[in-house]
């Protein structure tokens, strides 16, 4: 069978916390929109990264707006930028 993978967003950049457990993703659409999310994880758990912002519907028209929103919602993130 050929043909072209479904097209899914892109992370253009993580940014974690320096304790590893919440982190924030930007990232670009098929559409050539922005967005980002914040997820956490449970480092004793193993079942990785879970989405705690929702924040992943939400359109930007650039990575820089996306990451202005971003420091209004996720308060840790202004400490690690």
């Amino acid at each position: 069978m050929t043909g072209k993978l479904p097209e899914k967003n892109r992370v253009l950049r993580s940014i974690e916390t320096p304790d590893g457990g919440r982190c924030v993703d930007f990232f670009i659409r098929p559409d050539d929109t922005f967005g980002f999310e914040e997820y956490r994880r449970d480092l004793e758990d193993g079942r990785g990264w879970f989405p705690i912002g929702f924040h992943i519907e939400e359109i930007y028209q650039n990575e820089k707006e996306a990451e202005a929103k971003a420091l209004q919602h996720v308060t840790w993130l202004r400490d690690v930028i």
